[in-house]
């Protein structure tokens, strides 16, 4: 039996859980795009496959309509792929554990993927249905998208006709989003030099935070976890000398991290070395339960010790200065936006870091609506990487989405949703990433929206669907394409 067969729309929840059943986290995304080509070839129709593994898949009209322009709907096929410390899903091999809960959808103990897994099921839902009016539809399904959009800045748009988008992948009903925040990925990376290095070894560990979506929820001022673990071992530095055995936190340079933990070996004198690091870390955790008390009320900083051994590690001076370093990364809101009360102009997040067997790596998403004050934000991470003599690489640079006055396709949404529920949307930018900017890029005089149900805690093992938003989207989404 199907977990979903019982909701309603049948066919987009009956889609939804097949693409649940497979493995499509960023990256491992070749099984996806091959079940979306062999949908098409099950249903004789015209498709597109490239290297990549980015995926058109092309409806002709309805009777009636052949003479309407051409209408392209888009979202990704990929995943972020979180799960539970304890949970024993290999998510690069395994499906999702779906289950319902009252009015939402969820994964035991993983993230859920309806970013961006829901627009897949409304395309395919509606180009296997027979039913539906509509013009020409061209459906066009991009990989990885979360990890610095890559499908859309290789996609090839050689077989489309359309300049109006429907982009799918929104996460609030009643939203039109009309704009967004450009952005880039600033990679740091160190080889270092390890030894053996007897002392205390300690495990400091940050846990208990909310994370959430590094753009969606970067104004809700949450704690980062390895930027917290960076102030704790900073602050540790001044008190008492140790050497990094290892350190790691955070999954997704676009998901806020909710844990990170640091194994060190204290050196000098066991029992005061002891006790001045476990002062440090009660001290912050006192300092942290009042700083984030409305923010992030369950943050929890926790110490422990073994007995006096010999551990492979970086050296100790080496370690004062990846702790520094690590201190010195900011996070989160930089600047609010001067044009449109609300948004958040421009801001970053330390997704990622890890130091150990002699390589250290972290990984920092860069948004901002203005070109140059992402670029200013990124130099400022590379000057940064200069001075702890730690190199800088950035990937994944991607344009923003300009808001477009005169839109007929924003009008004629309007309209409908106004007819169908009685009141106006929101019309709004987000500071999130969106691929319409790079489309908008390929495709001359391109009109976008971008829209989607309600969707919570999207990055997160909380994230959730709501089943009834999902409809409701559906039912706007098949009135909307009769009247284009």
């Amino acid at each position: 039996m199907r977990v979903l067969e019982n909701l309603n729309p049948k066919d987009v929840f009956y889609y939804f859980e097949e693409i649940c059943r497979i493995p499509h986290g960023s990256g491992n995304v070749n099984e996806i795009s091959n079940y979306l080509v062999n949908f098409a070839k099950e249903r004789n129709l015209e498709h597109y496959q490239d290297k990549i593994g980015n995926v058109i898949i092309i409806k002709e009209a309805s009777g009636g309509y052949e003479d309407h322009e051409p209408v392209m709907l888009q979202g990704h096929m990929d995943m972020v792929a979180v799960k539970k410390p304890d949970c024993d899903i290999d998510m690069a091999k395994e499906g999702l554990r779906l289950r319902t809960e009252g009015n939402k959808v969820y994964a035991e103990g993983t993230s859920l993927g309806g970013d961006d897994g829901i627009a897949v099921a409304y395309g395919l839902a509606l180009l296997a249905g027979e039913e539906y009016k509509h013009p020409r539809i061209e459906l066009v399904i991009t990989v990885d998208e979360e990890t610095g959009m890559d499908g859309a800045r290789a996609i090839d748009f050689a077989p489309c006709k359309a300049h109006t988008l429907i982009n799918l992948d929104s996460e609030e009903e009643g939203y039109f989003w009309v704009g967004c925040a450009g952005g880039a990925r600033v990679n740091y990376g160190l080889s270092y030099e390890e030894m053996k290095i007897e002392g205390i070894p300690c495990t400091i560990k940050v846990s208990g935070l909310l994370g959430g979506h590094s753009g969606a929820e970067i104004h809700k001022e949450r704690g980062n976890a390895n930027c917290l673990l960076g102030r704790v071992l900073a602050e540790l530095s001044g008190k008492v000398t140790f050497a990094i055995e290892s350190m790691e936190g955070g999954l997704a340079d676009n998901a806020i991290p909710r844990e990170a933990v640091a194994n060190l070996v204290l050196t000098g004198e066991a029992s005061s070395a002891a006790k001045a690091a476990k002062e440090v870390v009660l001290r912050i955790q006192k300092e942290l339960a009042t700083e984030l008390a409305d923010k992030d009320p369950d943050v929890k900083l926790e110490i422990s010790f073994a007995e006096c051994a010999e551990r492979i590690c970086m050296e100790e001076k080496a370690s004062a200065r990846v702790a520094a370093f690590l201190n010195s990364i900011p996070h989160g809101v930089q600047a609010m936006s001067g044009a449109m009360e609300g948004l958040v102009e421009t801001s970053l997040n330390l997704g990622v870091f890890s130091c150990k067997g002699g390589e250290l790596h972290g990984g920092i998403s860069v948004r901002s609506s203005l070109e140059s004050a992402k670029n200013a934000l990124v130099l400022k991470l590379k000057s940064i990487g200069v001075l702890a003599g730690i190199s800088v690489e950035v990937t994944g640079d991607y344009p923003g989405w300009a808001y477009r006055k005169d839109s007929p396709l924003r009008d004629k949404m309007t309209e409908v949703y106004e007819r169908m529920y009685h009141r106006k949307p929101e019309i709004r930018a987000i500071h999130a990433g969106l691929e319409c900017g790079l489309f908008s890029g390929k495709i001359e005089n391109l009109d976008c929206v971008s829209i989607g149900p309600d969707m919570k805690n999207i990055h997160t093992t909380e994230e959730e669907l709501s089943i009834s938003s999902t409809e409701r989207v559906w039912e706007f989404l098949i009135h909307l394409l009769e009247e284009l």
